[in-house]
């Protein structure tokens, strides 16, 4: 039992149980001394779950498992589970190390952020959960299981945006947050439902194969109103235009931390969804031909770019900023989906957007948790009130220029590349106008980076901060994202290559 190969199929799912136990043994904890608040021991349990459920998903990536001929659990490939509802490929797998990753360092630096906060077994135990099933959405082989999996992302994400229960302005964000999103879950049931009228089957192989034996017949245009449908359903959970009014909202007003978590393994759980369900499913003629949908998320990619940035301008508040920010990453990733044309790689165009995730959920956590930092010390949510704060914590500070810079695309961090692979997807796409729109808005976003970088370094303070704690979680969490960063831009071709073996299993 000491190889991945001597383990049994259902050994596969681990990443998710891992995550899933932690969450019980946090409620057991609580159920154990209800009235005693032992942030330690509920942030340690929290911790190693996390670091289990990583260390288990980054193992099982470099082993091969679920991957042809490269050691995995039963040699065939993929692992399919549970009358093939489940699957674990390199995909899934690829998409658990940047799920955990993230809550890694999202419950790392909640410790501090916590601090003297009631209810912190639920808010870990929330976080877990939500996180057991992003997990479970990438390893998600049907519409049944993808739905039940996006709910329980959802149910513990609403709560979680409305914790800080005395601050009005997460509990408005919370209570959009769930409108918004069964809305949304209403759009994509709808489209479920539509494809199985079509198909007959919610299992992603049989809807393929069905669709790959001639189509539908005369069933193509409620076919072509599902897929729209789903689209739509998809396009809200990754926050792209113009579905993406609940996030700035969302962002802005729960817990910096869980900014960084929604805004980052959330967005990564929709897109596995949107790279299973449009590269592998409904990358058929019969379907193009009803419904375009390259051509939708095309337009989709410009507008979600375009739009994000231009409003990110307008923001006076930091958090606000990066809310938009985010929103714009959504529209860099489209383009994966975007340059999925007829002449293109298919493993190449999917797994530069992959490898974008990948870095993507370190920057943009790691800018995320310094906010969180902030918050902690009651800087102001000002852009002015960043000022010269770069003098009292030039570690963090320093570790936010990286993530900005990155972000923005320049070579201070593995954006830079991530950002390469996408306008050289599009190229292969042949679709120039989203290289044009990857370029010009990347421009456009430097100045708003810029912009909060000179808040840091440049301006002198307009107040009398003064900072005397410097709380080890988020410090070592911001760090340690920082270092991931850097060091993925020499280490970008190892990201790259798994990207594209991953994205080669369903392209």
């Amino acid at each position: 039992m000491s190889t991945v190969g001597t383990l049994p199929d259902w050994a596969a799912l681990a990443p998710a149980l891992v995550l899933l136990s932690t969450a019980f043994v946090l409620l057991l904890a609580d159920m154990i001394a209800p009235k005693e608040q032992n942030s330690v021991v509920l942030s340690g349990i929290s911790v190693t779950g996390a670091l289990a459920a990583l260390g288990t998903s980054a193992w099982y990536l470099l082993a091969g498992t679920g991957q042809p001929g490269a050691g995995d659990l039963d040699g065939d490939g993929a692992i399919e589970l549970f009358g093939g509802n489940l699957i674990v490929d390199g995909m899934s797998l690829f998409f658990a190390v940047i799920i955990t990753s993230v809550v890694l360092m999202v419950v790392l630096a909640s410790y501090e952020y916590l601090a003297d906060q009631p209810n912190q077994s639920e808010y870990y135990s929330l976080v877990l959960l939500a996180a057991t099933g992003m997990v479970m959405v990438t390893f998600a082989n049907s519409f049944v299981t993808a739905l039940v999996s996006i709910e329980l992302v959802s149910l513990p994400s609403y709560a979680l945006v409305a914790s800080l229960k005395t601050n009005r302005g997460s509990s408005e964000a919370g209570l959009k947050y769930f409108l918004i999103g069964a809305l949304s879950s209403a759009i994509f049931i709808y489209g479920i439902s539509l494809v199985y009228v079509s198909t007959g089957s919610m299992q992603f192989d049989a809807v393929a194969a069905v669709l790959a034996d001639g189509g539908v017949g005369d069933l193509d245009g409620l076919l072509g109103l599902g897929v729209l449908m789903i689209l739509g359903g998809i396009a809200f959970k990754i926050a792209a235009v113009p579905f993406h009014f609940w996030a700035p909202d969302a962002y802005e007003g729960a817990p910096a931390p869980i900014s960084a978590f929604i805004s980052s393994a959330s967005k990564a759980a929709g897109f596995v969804l949107a790279f299973r369900v449009f590269a592998d499913i409904f990358n058929y003629t019969g379907v193009t031909e009803t419904m375009d949908w390259v051509i939708a998320f095309q337009i989709l990619a410009i507008v979600t770019m375009t739009v994000a940035n231009f409003a990110a301008l307008k923001q006076t508040k930091v958090k606000r900023i990066l809310a938009y920010s985010s929103v714009a990453h959504a529209g860099y990733v489209l383009i994966a989906l975007a340059a999925l044309t007829g002449g293109a790689d298919g493993a190449f165009v999917l797994g530069s957007g992959l490898a974008h995730l990948m870095i993507y959920g370190f920057m943009n956590t790691g800018a995320f948790l310094f906010i969180a930092l902030t918050e902690h010390w009651n800087v102001g949510r000002q852009l002015e009130d960043f000022y010269g704060l770069g003098q009292q914590a030039p570690v963090a500070c320093g570790a936010m220029t990286v993530f900005l810079f990155s972000l923005a695309g320049l070579p201070l961090g593995a954006g830079f590349f991530s950002k390469f692979y996408l306008l050289w997807a599009s190229i292969e796409g042949e679709v120039a106008l989203l290289g044009v729109a990857l370029i010009a808005n990347s421009v456009v976003s430097l100045f708003y980076y810029t912009g909060i970088v000179k808040a840091l370094w440049v301006e002198e303070p307009n107040g009398d901060l003064e900072i005397t704690t410097y709380p080890t979680g988020l410090y070592t969490a911001i760090v340690l994202a920082a270092i991931a960063t850097v060091l993925l831009l020499p280490g970008f071709g190892f990201v790259i290559e798994f990207a594209e073996t991953a994205a080669g299993m369903v392209a």
